[in-house]
């Protein structure tokens, strides 16, 4: 994962409906849910769901497969954790301080 997918992956999230769908697909598990099972959760219409359904499909949050008439909507669980990895990667790792730079800003 590089800056520019983290920020897109981030951005897709910003906003509480994408949130609330992305969470509601992880909780789903491997077998997704259609569109119809997610505006039921969600009680978002199939317009506007299809609209934050694909912000996250091109975030590379979501993954979307045809079976038969319907497109089950699943969390990508390898992006997701590629995602924090990105995130906690260089975690306590220390920062080099410049205390005349501290001074300097005061």
């Amino acid at each position: 994962m590089n800056d520019d997918n983290a920020v897109k992956a981030l951005s897709a999230l910003g906003h509480d409906v994408r949130l609330h769908l992305f969470r509601l697909l992880v909780r789903a598990g491997d077998g997704g849910l259609n569109v119809g099972q997610i505006g039921t959760h969600l009680g978002v219409p199939p317009s506007t769901l299809a609209h934050h359904l694909s912000a996250l499909v091109d975030a590379g949050l979501v993954r979307q497969e045809r079976q038969g008439r319907q497109i089950v909507n699943r969390a990508d669980y390898g992006r997701i954790d590629a995602l924090v990895g990105f995130l906690t990667d260089e975690c306590c790792c220390g920062v080099a301080i410049d205390p005349a730079a501290d001074n300097d800003a005061a």
